[in-house]
């Protein structure tokens, strides 16, 4: 993308996220690969909504500063995703308050209740906890990058990445109305979710259509273990690890550690209770 296209892209998507209160203050951050040595990131320590096309940071793929605007502390993560996915040019990280508050809960957006989200983003993992401007973060999200086109962060936010700068925000807006959906429903008596049958025709379907390739059924979905439909890879994560406790309530009735499972189909059932 060229660089005065990206600057301008990059101020429009930040007032939108402030506008929309997926962050405040100088919450989030956004960048753009530029090209193969190249990324185009939002300043530190600056509101989302007050950026200006001069304002924006570029560095180099290992985060070191080409000009003289300093990168987001956070612009590991987007280092990250850019390295294991060469199909992502744009990253898009946000705290927008109902899928934020599925990452403080420490539950996981994966059941199937929506035909479009399948359709379009599958499911999205809670990852570990990991202090944000450290290693601990990017590793902890390391092992879902591959497979997942969002993840939610615990006790911290959420993260979307596509093709380009608008298609990641899309999947954040996406991830954000699927989680007030799902919330809004446990009012109502909790969420039904779509037959097993209905999952495969629309994976299948998603595939045909180009909304997302084969290897989105690796995704870490407690419901893709019920289908018919393999792993290319055989790398899923599986929906219940050794050890790990699935939901909030020990065998005590203490409280299980947050994001040990990305895609454990047990915890996000709290939201049928």
């Amino acid at each position: 993308m060229e660089e005065s296209a990206a600057r301008k892209v990059i101020c429009e998507v930040g007032k939108l996220l402030y506008e929309r209160s997926y962050v405040v203050s100088s919450d989030g951050n956004v960048s753009v690969r530029l090209d193969e040595d190249r990324v185009l990131a939002t300043p530190t320590m600056t509101c989302k909504g007050r950026m200006t096309e001069e304002s924006l940071a570029v560095t180099d793929m290992e985060g070191k500063p080409l000009t003289d605007k300093r990168a987001s502390s956070e612009l590991a993560m987007h280092l990250l995703i850019y390295k294991e996915r060469p199909d992502v040019r744009a990253v898009c990280h946000a705290h927008p308050p109902h899928g934020t508050a599925f990452a403080v809960a420490g539950l996981a957006i994966d059941k199937p209740i929506l035909s479009e989200v399948i359709l379009t983003l599958g499911c999205v993992p809670l990852t570990d906890y990991g202090t944000p401007s450290t290693n601990e973060l990017t590793e902890a999200m390391r092992p879902y990058v591959k497979h997942h086109n969002a993840l939610l962060m615990a006790n911290h936010g959420a993260v979307a990445y596509g093709e380009d700068l608008w298609q990641a925000f899309d999947r954040l807006e996406t991830l954000e109305h699927t989680a007030k959906i799902a919330i809004l429903s446990k009012a109502l008596g909790g969420a039904r979710d779509l037959p097993t049958d209905a999952i495969e025709k629309l994976i299948n379907i998603r595939e045909k259509a180009g909304y997302l390739k084969e290897n989105a059924r690796c995704q870490a979905c407690g419901y893709l273990h019920e289908t018919n439909l393999a792993c290319p890879t055989g790398d899923r994560p599986g929906s219940h690890r050794p050890g790990v406790r699935l939901d909030r309530a020990s065998a005590g009735g203490g409280a299980a550690a947050p994001g040990r499972d990305g895609g454990a189909a047990g915890r996000a059932a709290i939201l049928r209770r």
